[in-house]
């Protein structure tokens, strides 16, 4: 499976022959690529004036999908890889400061404690990085290729 817009995996997928004890995705993006999510449209939240960060959800990765399921796509990857989409969890901000999709991993395990920012660079689609794309040819790259670095 493509790691998508989210770094870390491998890391991920190693700490999980062990013990993980907590797994945390912070999710920020601009104001377009969330605009028309469902949790947005269910609770009537209008992010047209936004001026500062502000905190749309907190809660695990199952919600996530159901309230941002165009946004959040990585929070499921993650969860494959570590404990569980009702294990970890997510934080999702609408940030009319930031012009990249953010996304910051928090893992504390047995094996070890780590962290991991990414900021992709949006395509003709603000929901989506263009790393999104690029990571499905490198997996398909890595499937047939003699050699094969990472997990």
């Amino acid at each position: 499976m493509p790691s998508g817009g989210l770094l870390g995996l491998d890391a991920v997928s190693a700490a999980r022959e062990g013990r993980i004890h907590a797994v945390t995705l912070v999710r920020r993006k601009a104001v377009a690529g969330l605009q028309g999510a469902p949790l947005l449209v269910e609770q009537g939240i209008d992010l047209a004036n936004l001026v500062e960060p502000v905190c749309l959800f907190r809660g695990n990765a199952r919600d996530a999908a159901r309230g941002f399921p165009a946004n959040v796509n990585v929070a499921v990857a993650l969860s494959l890889a570590g404990i569980g989409v009702d294990q970890t969890q997510v934080e999702v901000w609408a940030d009319p400061t930031v012009t990249r999709n953010t996304h910051t991993i928090r893992v504390d395990a047995d094996s070890a404690s780590f962290s991991m920012t990414i900021e992709n660079v949006p395509s003709e689609n603000p929901r989506t990085g263009r790393i999104a794309a690029l990571s499905l040819i490198a997996c398909l790259r890595k499937a047939h290729a003699p050699l094969a670095v990472g997990t």
